[in-house]
C-alpha cells in the first residue's frame, strides 16, 4: 500500500515536470509553434471548403482558389480593423489636451478626497502612456505581417497533407490511438468551426449594436467604436471589456457630464452582456459550453505566452484539448469537469 502510494506521487511529480517543460518550451519556442498552431486551426475551418473543391477541380486548382478566399477576407479583415483603430488613434492623439485636461481634474478630485495613490498615478499613467499604448497596438498589427506569411505557408502545405495524414493514422498498428486521433481531430474541426462561425455571428450583431448606440448618442466615430467592438469580441473577456472601457473614456472627454457617461457605460456593458451572455450561449449549444474559470484561464495564460494572438487562440486550443481528452476512459474526467463531453463518445478500449 505504502510503495503503491509513493508510486503515484511520483507520477504524478513526472506529469507534473512534463507539463512544465512543455509550456517552458512554448514559451520559448512561441516564434516557431505559434504560427504552427495557427495554421492547425485554420486548416480545420478551412478544409470542409477545400474538400468541396477538389471534388469539382484539380487538387492543385481547388488549393489556389481556397488561399485566393483566406487571403481576401484576411486583407478586408485586417483593412476594417486598421481603419478603424488608426482613426480612434488619430482623434486620440489630435485631441490630447482635452484629455490631459481630463485627467488633470480626477487626479485634483482623487487627491481631494484623501486617495494618494493619484500621486503615483500621475507619474507613471498620463495622457501621452495612452497615446503611446495606441500607437503600439497600432503599430502591432500592421507588423504581423511576416508571421501571416509563415502561417500562410503552413496552411497550403497542410491542406496538401490532410488526406495523406489521414491515411497514415488509419494504417496505424496501435487501433485505439489511431481511434482516438481520428475520432478526436474530426471533432475538434467541427466544434472550432462551430465557435468561430458564432462568434462571427456574435461580433457582427455586438459591432452593430454599439455603431447604432454610439449614433443614437451622439458620439464622435460611431462607426469605428462598432468596428472596435467588433474586432476585439473575438477575444473573451478582455475584448469586451477593452470594446467598453475606451469608449467610455472617449465619452468623459466629449460629454463632460457624469450622468452622460454612465449611461454610456451601462449601454454597452448591456450591449457586451446581452450578446455574450444571453445569446451567443444559446446559439453555441451545448457542444461548446466550457466552464468559465477554463475560458478565463485560457485567455491570460495563452496571451502570457503569446500576447494577443495567443489571448485570440487560448479557447480554440482548449475546446481541442477537452475534444481530445472526451475520447479515452483515463482522459474523460477532465472533460466532464471543465467542459461538456460530446455526444455519442465512444471509449476508447
Amino acid at each position: 500500500m505504502e510503495s503503491a502510494g509513493r508510486g503515484s506521487i511520483s507520477t504524478a511529480m513526472i506529469v507534473l515536470i512534463a507539463v512544465i517543460l512543455v509550456f517552458g518550451c512554448i514559451y520559448y519556442a512561441g516564434a516557431v509553434i505559434a504560427p504552427v498552431v495557427f495554421a492547425m486551426f485554420m486548416i480545420a475551418l478551412m478544409w470542409p471548403f477545400q474538400s468541396w473543391m477538389q471534388k469539382r477541380m484539380p487538387k492543385g486548382l481547388a488549393l489556389a482558389l481556397s488561399m485566393l478566399v483566406v487571403a481576401a477576407v484576411f486583407l478586408v479583415f485586417g483593412w476594417i480593423v486598421a481603419w478603424g483603430f488608426g482613426r480612434v488613434t488619430r482623434w486620440i492623439i489630435a485631441d490630447a489636451g482635452r484629455f490631459q485636461a481630463l485627467y488633470a481634474m480626477g487626479v485634483a478630485w482623487l487627491e481631494g478626497h484623501g486617495i494618494a495613490v493619484a500621486g503615483l498615478w500621475a507619474e507613471h499613467f498620463n495622457v501621452g502612456w495612452v497615446v503611446r499604448a495606441a500607437q503600439q497596438v497600432t503599430g502591432r498589427f500592421n507588423t504581423t505581417l511576416s508571421f501571416w506569411i509563415v502561417v500562410f505557408v503552413y496552411v497550403v502545405l497542410g491542406l496538401l497533407e490532410v488526406d495523406d495524414a489521414s491515411r497514415k493514422v488509419r494504417a496505424l498498428r496501435n487501433q485505439t490511438v489511431a481511434g482516438v486521433l481520428l475520432r478526436g481531430s474530426s471533432e475538434t474541426a467541427a466544434k472550432l468551426r462551430r465557435y468561430m462561425g458564432v462568434r462571427t455571428v456574435m461580433s457582427l450583431m455586438t459591432g452593430a449594436l454599439v455603431w447604432v448606440f454610439a449614433t443614437a448618442v451622439g458620439l464622435p466615430l460611431a462607426a469605428e467604436w462598432g468596428v472596435m467592438a467588433f474586432a476585439l469580441n473575438y477575444i473573451p473577456f478582455i475584448g469586451p471589456l477593452v470594446a467598453t472601457v475606451f469608449p467610455t473614456l472617449f465619452a468623459m472627454a466629449q460629454f463632460q457630464s457624469w450622468e452622460a457617461v454612465l449611461v454610456v457605460f451601462a449601454c454597452l456593458n448591456l450591449i457586451q452582456f446581452v450578446v455574450g451572455s444571453y445569446l451567443e450561449p444559446r446559439v453555441a449549444g451545448s457542444a461548446l459550453s466550457m466552464s468559465p474559470f477554463l475560458v478565463l484561464f485560457s485567455v491570460f495564460f495563452w496571451s502570457y505566452l503569446w500576447g494577443i494572438l495567443g489571448a485570440f487562440i487560448g479557447v480554440p486550443v482548449s475546446i481541442a484539448m477537452l475534444t481530445f481528452c472526451a475520447q479515452h476512459p483515463s482522459s474523460r474526467w477532465f472533460s466532464d469537469l471543465l467542459g461538456a463531453p460530446p455526444k455519442g463518445a465512444v471509449a476508447a478500449g
